[in-house]
């Protein structure tokens, strides 16, 4: 089922942490206005989209659903980056508003598995503690690439792990 402009807007408001008041203050509306937008009651005016995609972080065609995400690849071996210039990214947006952005190169991230240190938990977040960040090495190492994990906490914080 294709998600609607609504539920898009929503969901994209809550990964950047936040709330419909945020919205309303920086687009110069009221709170319910937004509320209607993301209940598909109404949409924005045309002429605040080129902003509310930049509040949100993604490109307009992103906000209107007309770009895909990325999806994960399988790259064969012969067109392969070298796994040493490929970057581990971290994306932590909580529920209370904090944005956390980890880029570590995967030198470093070998590094930490094979001496078996732990990756430290961001923000003391529990959500990363079952993740395994060795299984995860070892798919890029197969060639896995793009966001590898989304999950969304109980808490209601988004966390996402790319390999690019």
């Amino acid at each position: 089922m294709k998600e609607t402009f609504g539920e898009r807007f929503s969901r994209l408001r809550k990964q950047k942490g936040l709330k419909q008041e945020d919205i309303a203050f920086r687009v110069n509306i009221s709170p319910q206005a937004v509320s209607k937008w993301e209940n598909d009651i109404s949409s924005p005016d045309i002429s605040i989209l080129p902003t509310l995609a930049e509040i949100l972080g993604v490109s307009l065609d992103e906000l209107l659903g007309n770009e895909k995400e990325k999806p994960i690849e399988m790259i064969p071996e012969e067109k392969r980056k070298d796994i040493d210039k490929m970057v581990f990214k971290i994306v932590v947006n909580s529920a209370d508003g904090d944005k956390i952005r980890v880029n570590l190169p995967m030198p470093l991230v070998k590094l930490a598995i094979n001496s078996g240190m732990e990756v430290p938990q961001i923000n003391g977040n529990s959500a990363l503690k079952d993740i395994d960040f060795k299984k995860l090495f070892e798919l890029v190492e197969q060639g896995v690439v793009g966001k590898l994990v989304e999950v969304e906490s109980a808490d209601g914080d988004f966390i996402y792990i790319t390999v690019e």
